[in-house]
C-alpha cells in the first residue's frame, strides 16, 4: 500500500503537475507548484499571486519569464534537470505576477512575514557542489539554501545523484528546534532519466522515525513523483542503475532562524567517515558553471 506522503505525478489539475499546499500537506509551512506552460489549460502564460508566501521559480525544462510590479525577469532555457543549474527568480510575499514561456516551470514556496526585495540569480551564479564520495557521490545546485541566498523562511535546492548511487545518506533529520537541529518541513520532488534505451528510469526513497515519533515510508519513485517528509529520518534515495536521478528539496519551518542543521541517524554516521578513503563518482560533475571543494554533510 502506497504512503499517504507519497504523491504520484499526475496528481494535480492542469495547468500544474504538481500542486502542493501547506494544507494539502498537513503542516504549516513548505509548498510547491510544477507549471506546465505547454499544457493546453496554460496555453503559455499563467497568472498567479504569492499571497502570504515567498517563492523560488525555476524551469525543470524550457524556459520563460517572470513578470512582476513592472519588471521582467528572465528564466533561461533548460534542455532538462540534468544540464546543468537553472536561472531562479524570488518574489516575496504580495506579489502579483505572470509566468510565460514553455516547458515545466518549478515554484518553492513558504509562509513568511518578512518581504525581501524581487531579484533573479543566474545559473552561472549558482554554487554547484560536491558531496559524498563513491558510491554516495552526488551534486548539489545551492541557488537557495540559507547560507546561499537570503529569505524569509524559504530554504531549496536541487540534487542529481548518479545512476546506480545512494543520496540523502547517511539517513538524517530535521524536526526539532534544537542547538544543532531546525525543525524543517521537507518535500521532496523527483525526476528520473530514461536509459539510453528509452526505457523509464526509477529509484527508491525511504523515511523513518523515533519511537518517540513513528513513520513509515518505503516508496519507488518516478519522474514527477513527490514524497512529503513532515519529520523523522529520511535517505537514503537511491537511483537505479543505468538511471541518474533528480530531486528539488523544498524546506521551512518554524523556528526564529532560516537555517538547516541536521542530526544523522546515530547507527549510520560512521559512513561520513568512510568517504576520505574514496574518490568523488568520475561521473560528477554533470554540467556545471562552478564546484567547489567536496563538502560530506547534506541531502
Amino acid at each position: 500500500m502506497r504512503s499517504k506522503l507519497y504523491i504520484p505525478a499526475g496528481s494535480a489539475d492542469a495547468p500544474f503537475a504538481v500542486a502542493i499546499t501547506p494544507e494539502d500537506a498537513g503542516w504549516a509551512e513548505s509548498s510547491l507548484h510544477v507549471v506546465d506552460l505547454s499544457s493546453d489549460a496554460a496555453a503559455g502564460s499563467v497568472s498567479l499571486t504569492t499571497g502570504d508566501n515567498e517563492v523560488m521559480i525555476l524551469p525543470l525544462a524550457g524556459g520563460g519569464s517572470v513578470e512582476c510590479d513592472g519588471r521582467s525577469f528572465e528564466l533561461s532555457p533548460r534542455a532538462s534537470v540534468f544540464d546543468g543549474p537553472a536561472d531562479m527568480v524570488y518574489l516575496g510575499i504580495g506579489q502579483d505576477y505572470t509566468l510565460s514561456g514553455h516547458g515545466r516551470i518549478a515554484i518553492c514556496g513558504a509562509r513568511a512575514k518578512t518581504s525581501f526585495p524581487n531579484r533573479r540569480v543566474a545559473a552561472a551564479d549558482v554554487a554547484v557542489e560536491l558531496r559524498g564520495a563513491g558510491n554516495c557521490s552526488r551534486q548539489v545546485h545551492n541557488f537557495g539554501t540559507a547560507t546561499a541566498f537570503e529569505a524569509d523562511s524559504l530554504i531549496a535546492c536541487e540534487v542529481i545523484t548518479p545512476g546506480g548511487n545512494w543520496s540523502s545518506y547517511p539517513a538524517h533529520k530535521h524536526d526539532e528546534n534544537t542547538d544543532v537541529e531546525t525543525q524543517l518541513e521537507e518535500i521532496y520532488y523527483f525526476e528520473i532519466d530514461d536509459s539510453p534505451a528509452g526505457t523509464r528510469g526509477f529509484g527508491y526513497h525511504r523515511v523513518y522515525g523515533t519511537p518517540e515519533r513513528p513513520i513509515e515510508v518505503l516508496e519507488e519513485v518516478r519522474s514527477g513523483d513527490v514524497v512529503l517528509v513532515p519529520h523523522g529520518y529520511h535517505g537514503p534515495s537511491i537511483a537505479a542503475p543505468g538511471h541518474h536521478m533528480y530531486y528539488l528539496n523544498v524546506m521551512a519551518g518554524s523556528g526564529p532562524t532560516r537555517a538547516w542543521l541536521i542530526c544523522d541517524d546515530p547507527a549510520h554516521t560512521w559512513l561520513r567517515g568512510s568517504w576520505e578513503h574514496q574518490e568523488i563518482d568520475p561521473r560528477l560533475p554533470f554540467r556545471a558553471f562552478s564546484v567547489p571543494d567536496s563538502a560530506p554533510e547534506g541531502e
